[in-house]
């Protein structure tokens, strides 16, 4: 009787409480086990290259130092630089104007603005050098308007230089800062420029003294992703003839055949991408926003009306971008592609469509899967450990591809000569390169470099659900399994294929890792159409170039979409 009455007392001798802080602790340890595994495998690349670094002879250290490093450095340095200055005017000017003025088309513009994000840095530069140099339609129209026979009689901009790349990359990267500083005008920018505007202050003394302030955290934050963008490029710069750090990792492996030195480039190379994190931190740490009730948005000002030449000179001024960043690309491989519409059945671009759709597919679904694990890890541990091994996780989306790409296939090539080396000596059995030089490796790479895209818009999605849901269900018998699987995965549905998809375009848009480590004769559509343009014939790869922008205007759409359902235009 007295054990009876500690059991159903909760005493000692019952055996469920027994079990269940002990099942818990187990669970909490998978958990944990879980994210650290994940966080290993994102930081390999990174520790492989490391490793490969620190222990490498140094012969070809001398030689990087004096005749290739400081020149690929301050060409870096120097594009940054630009980029960052060009991509920052261009998306706050615009980001201001639709918000604070109205002018003919402004609505439409409010959202055509994102577009040139479906556009590859790479492909742009491939379009811009078709439409801006000497055989282009700008330069033809401009020698037959001045009657001009030879490029010796008259001077245009030279595309082939840094500041052409940063031109090229400035007007496909902008909608970062756009969006980004969009969002403060909007809930911040016109309430304060009223009050502003009350005690006396002129229009641009408003902007220049008081708006940009205000914005200057989220501009930060904008141009640090422009400038992640920037590093990751290669196909752009190496186009154009700019030799910047990330063109000299590839060249220095491959073409001088030294690993090590390679390497070391990398290593210099992590430290800016760090460097932009940290920029990128202190710019989110110090926004604030003071969040206007729903009857204050509904009751603010219309915008002011621009009348006379200023509201065509404001359309133009917001057009110009579009036309730019989106226009041009779109042109220039839709007019080559309607020549070319016998490509859709040559089977080369039908196989390189066939992997892109199949490797993009395959790092969508396992970003999501590993996203969905670690967000739940996360939420069952309540662990700060777990949540600090969530955010190493998410570090990949920073490293460059070439970076990513060059430590990845390293880190597996050891793993499969380990593995061989093992199976031989005990079962006398080769199982040779298995990972190394296959698809699984670009799935994998993609998979690390965009789960934090996944994430990201996974956990928006379970942000905007009710705080009590989950235990509203746990209260009703659920486990914590249960509640995830039966209640919050279908509620999440949207956010979810939200995820897919952004994974999906943005692996099918990657080249710099797709180049390091696919299999020989394996193409998607990127390097299909990066190998027609090693060849100088961009006009063949101009149908495949087509698709991918086509593929990445999906949730463009949706993104601008989502945009102009907002009440006035809100981000």
């Amino acid at each position: 009787m007295a054990s009876l009455s500690e059991t159903a007392a909760g005493g000692k001798g019952h055996p469920r409480e027994a079990r269940a802080p002990r099942a818990r602790r187990e669970r909490h340890s998978l958990t944990k086990l879980f994210a650290l595994v994940v966080c290993a495998i994102v930081l390999m690349p990174i520790l492989t290259l490391a490793g490969i670094a620190l222990t490498g002879t140094g012969e070809m250290w001398p030689h990087l130092v004096s005749n290739v490093l400081p020149r690929a450095t301050l060409t870096t340095l120097q594009l940054l630089a630009m980029v960052s200055v060009l991509s920052a005017s261009i998306g706050v000017t615009s980001a201001w104007l639709v918000v604070a003025y109205e002018f003919p088309f402004r609505k439409t513009l409010a959202w055509a603005l994102v577009l040139p994000l479906a556009v590859p840095p790479y492909l742009a530069a491939y379009a811009f050098a078709e439409f801006f140099l000497f055989t282009g339609p700008v330069q033809t129209l401009y020698r037959a308007m001045f009657g001009f026979q030879t490029a010796r009689d008259y001077w245009f901009p030279d595309l082939r230089s840094t500041g052409g790349v940063a031109f090229v990359l400035a007007f496909v990267l902008y909608p970062y800062v756009y969006l980004t500083s969009r969002i403060v005008f909007i809930m911040q920018g016109r309430n304060i420029a009223d009050v502003a505007r009350t005690l006396g202050a002129r229009p641009s003394a408003v902007f220049r003294r008081i708006l940009l302030p205000v914005a200057r955290p989220a501009i930060v934050a904008g141009v640090a992703l422009v400038l992640m963008e920037t590093l990751n490029d290669m196909g752009a710069a190496e186009y154009l003839g700019v030799r910047t750090l990330t063109l000299t990792v590839f060249s220095t492996w491959l073409n001088r055949g030294s690993l090590e030195g390679a390497a070391q480039i990398a290593m210099l190379m992590l430290v800016l991408v760090f460097a932009l994190l940290l920029a990128e931190q202190w710019a989110r740490r110090r926004q604030r926003f003071h969040a206007a009730r729903a009857t204050h948005i509904v009751a603010r000002p219309p915008r002011t009306r621009l009348t006379g030449w200023k509201g065509p000179a404001a359309t133009l001024a917001v057009l110009m971008p579009v036309l730019l960043g989106f226009g041009v690309p779109f042109y220039i491989f839709g007019s080559y592609a309607s020549r070319r519409i016998d490509q859709l059945f040559d089977p080369a671009l039908l196989r390189a469509f066939t992997h892109s759709v199949t490797t993009a597919s395959t790092a969508a679904m396992l970003a999501v899967f590993v996203a969905l694990l670690l967000i739940n890890a996360a939420r069952v541990a309540r662990s700060r450990t777990v949540s600090l091994l969530t955010r190493f996780a998410m570090i990949g989306y920073a490293l460059p591809g070439t970076i990513m790409g060059l430590g990845l296939l390293f880190a597996l090539a050891r793993f499969d000569n380990a593995l061989d080396a093992l199976m031989r000596e005990h079962f006398d059995y080769s199982t040779g390169l298995l990972l190394t030089g296959s698809a699984t490796a670009v799935v994998l790479a993609c998979s690390i470099r965009f789960l934090a895209l996944a994430e990201g818009a996974i956990h928006s999605g379970l942000e905007k659900l009710p705080p009590n849901i989950d235990h509203a269900a746990r209260s009703l018998g659920q486990s914590s399994f249960g509640s995830a699987w039966r209640v919050l995965l279908p509620l999440l549905k949207p956010a979810i294929l939200t995820a897919a998809v952004l994974v999906f375009v943005d692996t099918i848009k990657e080249l710099s890792a797709t180049i390091l480590l696919r299999p020989f004769g394996f193409n998607t559509l990127a390097t299909f159409v990066y190998e027609q343009a090693s060849r100088g014939v961009v006009q063949d790869g101009a149908v495949a170039a087509l698709l991918i922008i086509l593929t990445a205007l999906v949730p463009v759409v949706l993104l601008s979409g989502a945009l102009m359902r907002d009440r006035e235009a809100m981000l």
